[in-house]
């Protein structure tokens, strides 16, 4: 069951990143495009790796691969920060973007902490 609800929270985060990927490089009166695509790139990077660990070997593949998934949702919140403290997104997108990735980390964080 988690792993359904990882995988479906982990799809809907990444179409979040691709339109904001999307504003900050095209629509923004600030065009953004290394931070951006720094976040596009981990936070795509995050249901990639989860698919594939849906689809693992072994339980320490499993773990492996979700574990990868975790750290590259803890290095998009990290993206997410500087995007907001450089202002290029305002507090009411970065609260809603970055609660959806804490989510994330707080899944995965338990998935992995369970196989051990």
């Amino acid at each position: 069951m988690k792993d359904s609800i990882v995988k479906d929270k982990s799809k809907e985060f990444a179409l979040r990143i691709i339109k904001l990927y999307k504003y900050l490089t095209t629509t923004a009166v600030n065009k953004e495009y290394v931070l951006s695509k720094q976040a596009l790139r981990s936070g795509t990077s995050i249901g990639a790796n989860i698919k594939e660990a849906l689809r693992g070997q072994s339980r320490p593949d499993f773990r492996a691969k979700m574990n990868i998934a975790l750290k590259e949702a803890c290095e998009t919140e990290y993206w997410l920060e500087l995007l907001f403290e450089s202002e290029y997104i305002d507090e009411s997108s970065y609260a809603s973007i970055i609660n959806d990735n804490r989510e994330l980390i707080k899944i995965l964080t338990m998935i992995v902490k369970n196989t051990e």
